[in-house]
């Protein structure tokens, strides 16, 4: 996330390694993990998914993607993660005996920078509205309130735990070619939505990412495309990281505030980790000329060394650019957003809530945001 003899084979544009040593002792055998066993998929454009996995039951895997060598103290293997750039991964199991071997691969890609290297397109040719594809999308389901007393119940694909209905459903590919996250309110005081994630079935670290989405706007809704470190199923939240690339809330019109003349509506790009949550960190992006959220715009991040920036519809124009300076002054602050973490993507519609308050008669049911596509460049 080390006792055989080296091997080396040429695997999907990388050289694999298990390299091994032997143990120690006269008369007594210390019970060794297997080693990692890395396996890749395509995804675009020569990029590669890649999977770790130990054969030993319960093992932690460590990994690193600088060719340095993995400890107990490097990145633990949480989910297969995109590769799409020139790297020696390096990884090891741990399990109640000694570590394994290093098993290792190097990947001599060579994408250009600007190629499309992993997308989900929600295409859908079956006439009829689908599951968002398994091998990508878990859910977040409940009523728990997400930490903000949110109203809405989560609900999966085709889910018929009430309120929840898989007649009316709450998330779907339709026949349209578009992802559907619905807010419905099947009775009065009642609301279902969905919230999607990748968590622990795709991953990344580095790239631009863009969203092309069309948002509700309404009182009571917190429409959002974010991403998650994940080191938050051993950290936590804040010290995971957490990037918000889309999101904002109620009706169309300017945040609150003194908005610039001329402005209809408006964006936050938002980052945040331990000692910067809240609005520590966020820019609000102002829509002029009579541009709302509820048309189509496309919402993209760059994420590079030490860098993050957000931009609406053009990447040459980024509206907010963060770096580990961007910290500068904020008590404990850690910048969680490099070493080998990848992260994990995420998609809902909330309701209500602390932020940004209850619906009101004035809020249409069902409404529903609209994603057409989820886009991965190299930088």
């Amino acid at each position: 996330m080390m006792t055989r003899a080296m091997t080396a084979a040429a695997l999907s544009g990388g050289l694999l390694c298990a390299c091994g040593g032997g143990v120690a002792g006269n008369s007594t055998t210390v019970q060794q993990a297997a080693a990692p066993v890395i396996t890749t998929s395509a995804a675009s454009n020569g990029a590669l998914i890649v999977s770790l996995a130990s054969a030993t039951s319960g093992a932690t895997i460590y990994y690193t993607v600088d060719g340095s060598i993995p400890t107990a103290s490097s990145q633990i293997y949480e989910a297969p993660f995109l590769v799409a750039s020139n790297l020696t991964l390096n990884a090891i199991a741990q399990g109640t005996g000694n570590a394994s071997s290093i098993t290792f691969q190097t990947f001599n890609l060579n994408i250009p920078s600007g190629t499309l290297v992993w997308s989900d397109e929600f295409s859908n040719a079956t006439g009829s509205n689908v599951q968002p594809d398994p091998k990508v999308w878990a859910y977040e389901t409940g009523n728990g309130g997400f930490g903000n007393n949110e109203l809405e119940t989560y609900c999966a694909w085709a889910s018929n735990a009430a309120p929840c209905s898989a007649a009316s459903p709450s998330v779907y590919v339709g026949t349209d070619g578009y992802l559907h996250i619905v807010a419905q309110q099947p009775s009065p005081g009642v609301y279902t939505s969905a919230r999607l994630k990748s968590q622990g079935l795709f991953s990344f670290q580095y790239g631009r990412i863009e969203f092309r989405i069309q948002a509700p706007e309404a009182q009571g809704f917190w429409p959002a495309a974010w991403l998650m470190g994940n080191t938050i199923a051993t950290v936590g939240w804040p010290a995971c990281g957490e990037m918000d690339v889309m999101e904002r809330i109620d009706a169309a019109g300017p945040p609150s505030g003194n908005p610039p003349a001329g402005t209809s509506d408006w964006n936050a790009g938002s980052i945040h980790g331990t000692g910067f949550t809240g609005t520590n960190l966020g820019t609000i992006y102002d829509f002029t000329g009579g541009a709302t959220a509820s048309t189509w715009h496309t919402y993209g991040m760059i994420w590079g060394k030490n860098s993050v920036s957000y931009y609406i519809d053009d990447p040459s124009k980024p509206y907010a650019t963060y770096s580990s300076s961007s910290l500068s002054g904020l008590s404990g602050a850690v910048w969680p957003f490099d070493g080998s973490q990848s992260n994990f993507i995420l998609l809902n519609l909330a309701v209500g809530g602390s932020w940004p308050g209850p619906p009101n008669a004035s809020t249409p049911f069902p409404s529903q945001m609209l994603v057409d596509y989820v886009r991965i460049y190299t930088n």
